[in-house]
């Protein structure tokens, strides 16, 4: 979206790249689509639909994508479906894309204006005015389409405003409910809905999708490609991100010291220390708590077959690292102090995980 000419990025949207209602290109995920077939094959869909999984794994792309092959009148009572393909310039894919088609509700953070600021949240009065939609019959007696993105930004209020309708729904109506952390979703609707967990996607997935992206994505050299596979975790939008030689080298720094430890190089993780403690380290200072948690994750993982008790002690620090981080952002405090205790604690707990 546009204004006063500039581009506008969305609060759900990654700059330089189509939104998920403009994606048309889809790729993995075959049993989640196959799902949403054989309930439209069957005339039996399910009326609420939880998407689970990590960000920027495809899981707005696949909501609206059912959303275009729901409100298609040609795809409307075919029960030999295949596909939720829908053309790309048909009218249903244009009203979609435009957020116009009468049929369709998005509830999500509202991008910024000229007057106010992008939301936090999805307002109860939001919730409210998009649910209007379910009050009256469709436009052309077909389907009406709900789409949650996503259901972290719901506040109590907005919720419960949701929760009373998927609990008594109107006849052919669909709510798709989009969540990176679908566990903590209001257990109410969570009970509703049909849950849908999608898995992170495999390196040729990424690179498909990256290529279907067009310039200058497209462009980017294999081999920069192939360094943000090793740390996007089967996330499209965590490649995407990472698709920068200097952030890369930076995450094999912090990588490396992490992978010696309990032996310290006290030397690089002082200057480490230094250098996110400066007032333009904020970007540094993010990706290296994201590559601890990485790290730590992966050790939990490989490790599993060890049993509660031997990994507590990784599983107690990276939760005392969450609680020290939001400190240091609610406070504003230094740094340094952190970063050093940060390893230290990581340190012990590798040998007493040993």
């Amino acid at each position: 979206m546009s204004r006063d000419g500039q581009d506008v990025i969305e609060p759900d949207g990654f700059e330089g790249a189509p939104h998920p209602r403009e994606q048309f290109a889809f790729f993995g995920h075959r049993e989640g689509e196959e799902a949403f077939l054989e309930g439209l094959r069957s005339g039996r869909l399910h009326h609420a639909w939880l998407i689970g999984g990590a960000q920027g794994i495809g899981k707005a792309t696949l909501a609206y994508r059912v959303a275009r092959a729901v409100l298609d009148p040609q795809k409307a009572g075919d029960r030999s479906l295949t596909s939720l393909d829908v053309p790309t310039e048909s009218q249903v894919a244009r009203q979609v894309a435009a957020l116009s088609h009468p049929n369709l509700a998005v509830l999500r953070r509202s991008p910024p204006t000229d007057k106010k600021a992008a939301s936090t949240t999805i307002p109860v009065d939001a919730v409210r005015r998009a649910l209007n939609m379910f009050g009256s019959t469709a436009a052309n007696g077909g389907y009406r389409v709900c789409i949650v993105d996503s259901a972290e930004d719901l506040t109590i209020s907005s919720a419960n405003a949701l929760l009373k309708v998927i609990e008594e729904p109107p006849p052919r109506s669909l709510f798709l409910i989009v969540s990176h952390a679908p566990q903590r979703v209001l257990p109410t609707i969570r009970s509703r809905c049909r849950r849908l967990l999608l898995r992170p996607l495999g390196d040729q997935e990424i690179r498909a999708t990256i290529g279907s992206l067009g310039s200058p994505w497209s462009d980017i050299p294999r081999d920069l490609v192939d360094q943000a596979l090793r740390y996007g975790e089967g996330s499209v939008r965590r490649t995407l991100e990472l698709l920068d030689a200097e952030k890369v080298a930076f995450i094999d720094q912090v990588t490396k010291l992490l992978d010696g430890l309990p032996r310290t190089d006290t030397k690089q993780i002082l200057a480490l220390a230094e250098a996110l403690a400066r007032r333009d380290a904020d970007d540094s200072y993010e990706l290296t708590l994201e590559t601890v948690q990485r790290w730590v994750s992966e050790r939990l993982h490989d490790r599993a077959g060890l049993g509660a008790s031997r990994l507590a002690p990784l599983v107690e620090v990276c939760e005392k690292i969450g609680r020290s981080a939001r400190e240091i952002d609610v406070f504003n405090l230094d740094r340094r102090p952190f970063i050093l205790t940060m390893f230290d604690d990581l340190a012990d707990a590798v040998r007493r995980a040993a």
